[in-house]
């Protein structure tokens, strides 16, 4: 596998003058960006996740050319030529260079030091299998990826719609059947798109496109297949990125190989010292060990006749453990640093408080707090929570982003079945989406029997997935205040609610404090224009007064 399908950028000579000290390369879908203040590479990351243009693209319209027209052009030129003639590699990868990080990587270690040095890595296009394999990681890095909440994935390249065609199936002669069902699909999530969108405004002649657009694409986003192709920035520590590299070269799917082998050649032009071990033999047999479970663990069911049953569970959101003594622990938690006392003692006396005394302490700590930004204590870390889901795929896809949490997953596939959303019925297309899903269906059946790692990709957002979440309290608090706001995605507002009314039940001290919005909303996206503006003009005071 060469390279993926991606919308390669055009540039003219100059354009490439500008562009090439700062990227490290401009014609390929993997690449490292370098020499950019943090500003600006974090506000250019951002855009991976709304804009459907190459970061590349987006940097040279969006702040070089304005730049140039400014006041500055001139000592943005200067600065330019000064990077032609020293570029990064001379600066900082020459020998002498090198000789530094040798010197202090034998003294230190190179854990230590890789975890103070941050790069940035992004992919133009993976799907999103891939995409969730990297961001699976959780810690050491931040991802942000191309969202289908408000970016159009209905177009071609290369008169190709932006899926990736594995090439485990072309070896497997299906290239042909996996096309025509991925063509159907694309095909109707643009013409869903476009009928949804006008039935709303006819329904809704008053409400603004911008966020009659928002709807459509939520409403949509459901039938595309997890081979539906996106862009994906990182940042990420040295030490972060050498296991993502680790944790995917002997991965069972050739996409993500590929990718992890792209990584690696990309990110050893910036931060190779960090890189040196993944070659060596011990690092290739923690790759094999890394990669190979999930096959191993197959040939161990088969080895032990693992006889699965077929079990039908009405429940979505169920508590599978928590800490009946949790709220006592909290109140040990938030008086502890301040008492002699050890723990076990200091949650003795607890549990002898009486209600009262024991809603006094808390709300002698929370009255204050206003705003769901503004965190919960570290005392709620004591109290865990443990919790099967089944939800959608797309609604899944949100919550795996949350990273101070465990989460186990089953394999995507289309055992645990799928809900047809209801503007189907709306817009008169109910038939037509069963037909697709059929299709999606009938071709997973099809790769399974060859390999269900490969089925993967032809499994819809639409279809459910069973994982387990076990996270602390804290990080409850967390995810439910932020994934109930009104922006939220309809799915996974349901998977919170529910999550929180639970919670409600078993530590009603604790989650009177609780900043969870029960209400339900006709349009997620309503009022996000003037916020935005809101907040830009906030931001321009800000830098103004500095």
């Amino acid at each position: 596998m060469e390279e993926i399908l991606f919308k390669k950028p055009e540039f003219t000579e100059e354009e490439k003058y500008y562009l090439e000290p700062f990227f490290t390369n401009l014609d390929k879908s993997v690449y490292s960006v370098v020499l950019l203040p943090p500003e600006v590479v974090g506000a250019l990351s951002s855009r991976a996740s709304r804009s459907k243009d190459d970061l590349r693209v987006v940097f040279l319209n969006e702040f070089v050319k304005p730049f140039l027209e400014s006041e500055y052009g001139r000592a943005w030129k200067n600065f330019i030529d000064f990077l032609h003639s020293y570029g990064y590699e001379i600066l900082f990868a020459n020998p002498k260079a090198r000789d530094f990080y040798i010197k202090w990587l034998a003294e230190y270690g190179d854990d230590s030091i890789s975890q103070m040095a941050g790069v940035h890595l992004v992919f133009s296009s993976l799907s999103q299998i891939a995409i969730k394999h990297f961001e699976n990681q959780r810690i050491g890095i931040a991802p942000i990826e191309k969202s289908t909440r408000y970016v159009d994935f209905g177009e071609k390249v290369n008169n190709h719609y932006l899926y990736f065609l594995p090439p485990e199936v072309e070896k497997a002669s299906l290239k042909n059947d996996y096309e025509k069902v991925m063509n159907a699909i694309f095909d109707f999530y643009i013409a869903s798109k476009e009928k949804y969108f006008n039935y709303l405004i006819e329904k809704y002649p008053e409400e603004k496109e911008r966020v009659l657009k928002a709807k459509t694409f939520d409403e949509c986003r459901r039938i595309l297949p997890l081979a539906t192709l996106g862009q994906v920035s990182f940042f990420g520590n040295g030490q972060a990125f050498e296991y993502l590299i680790n944790r995917s070269l002997f991965h069972p799917l050739e996409e993500i190989r590929w990718a992890g082998k792209r990584a690696y050649e990309e990110l050893s032009k910036v931060i190779p010292a960090f890189l040196r071990r993944i070659e060596k033999e011990e690092s290739i047999n923690y790759q094999k060990y890394l990669g190979e479970r999930s096959l191993r663990l197959l040939k161990v069911l088969e080895k032990i006749k693992w006889k699965e049953e077929k079990i039908d569970l009405n429940e979505n959101i169920k508590l599978l453990a928590y800490d009946e003594d949790g709220e006592n622990k909290i109140l040990a938690g938030l008086l502890y640093p301040l008492v002699k006392e050890p723990f076990d003692f200091v949650l003795s006396k607890v549990r002898k408080l009486s209600l009262q005394e024991k809603e006094e302490v808390l709300e002698e700590i929370l009255k204050d707090r206003k705003y769901r930004w503004q965190k919960m204590p570290r005392a709620l870390e004591l109290v865990y929570l443990k919790f099967e889901i089944k939800t959608n795929i797309g609604a899944w896809r949100d919550l795996q982003r949350h990273r101070m949490q465990t989460l186990i997953n089953k394999i995507f596939s289309i055992e645990e079945g799928f809900e047809i959303p209801d503007f189907y019925k709306e817009i008169g297309l109910e038939k037509e989406a069963e037909k697709i899903i059929s299709l999606s269906e009938n071709l997973y059946e099809k790769l399974s029997k060859i390999n269900i790692f490969v089925s993967q990709y032809t499994v819809l957002f639409l279809h459910k997935i069973r994982f387990i979440q076990y996270q602390n309290l804290r990080e409850f608090f967390w995810e439910v205040e932020l994934r109930t706001t009104p922006q939220g995605h309809p799915d996974y507002r349901k998977v919170e609610q529910e999550k929180a009314r639970i919670i409600k039940r078993i530590y009603p001290l604790i989650s009177k404090y609780l900043f969870v919005d029960f209400n339900e909303y006709e349009f997620a996206r309503r009022g996000e224009e003037e916020k935005v503006k809101e907040r830009a003009e906030s931001l321009k005071k800000f830098l103004e007064k500095g």
